[in-house]
């Protein structure tokens, strides 16, 4: 075996969260990225948004397109987002790498609108966000407020004016940006998390 493949063996022995077992896409994403805290503000918008196109679909589906919506809506550039007049919006109502729901596109705008709002406001989206965590993720004896942090997010971000921002999508949300450890125990990435 060359160094290539013994680490491929090594990957593929690891006991991973049993939703990370159902696509080879889902693996790097679980082993990589899902549960690492993020503070770049760009990221947070974006993985805020895809969330929110997740919203009656399957992470999968936006996983695939996850490059097509980074193209699309300009890396997630909120400043530039929040300049989107009609005609742009009609586009990506026609780009097929995106999921192509007027209201997911519409709230995607409303939300670069709102993040730059909330960066005035507080500095920047990372320091607002992370705030309904206490700055730090969740740690074993704190998951069980997860629930209720999510509920009181999305609150927040609906009377700050996010759309797609429900408190399951925030909850996923949550999990994603690693402000909650959500591996199973066995997992290999449990209890990896630093903030």
């Amino acid at each position: 075996m060359d160094t290539k493949q013994i680490q491929q063996a090594m990957v593929e022995t690891k006991i991973r969260c049993q939703w990370a077992r159902s696509h080879e896409l889902f693996v790097p994403y679980h082993d990589e990225e899902w549960g690492v805290p993020v503070h770049d503000d760009r990221l947070l918008f974006e993985m805020l948004n895809l969330e929110g196109a997740q919203a009656g679909l399957s992470w999968l589906t936006i996983l695939k397109k996850r490059e097509n919506y980074r193209a699309a809506f300009d890396y997630f550039d909120a400043g530039k987002i929040a300049n989107y007049d009609t005609a742009k919006k009609e586009s990506l109502l026609q780009n097929e790498g995106i999921v192509r729901n007027r209201l997911k596109i519409n709230a995607v705008v409303e939300n670069a609108k709102a993040v730059l709002e909330v960066k005035r406001e507080f500095g920047s989206f990372d320091r607002y966000i992370w705030q309904f965590v206490g700055g730090k993720p969740l740690g074993e004896a704190e998951k069980q407020q997860g629930v209720a942090i999510s509920e009181r997010m999305s609150k927040d971000l609906k009377k700050r004016g996010f759309r797609f921002v429900g408190a399951t999508i925030c909850y996923a949300f949550m999990q994603a940006v690693g402000m909650v450890d959500d591996h199973a125990p066995d997992c290999f990435r449990a209890g990896m998390i630093a903030g």
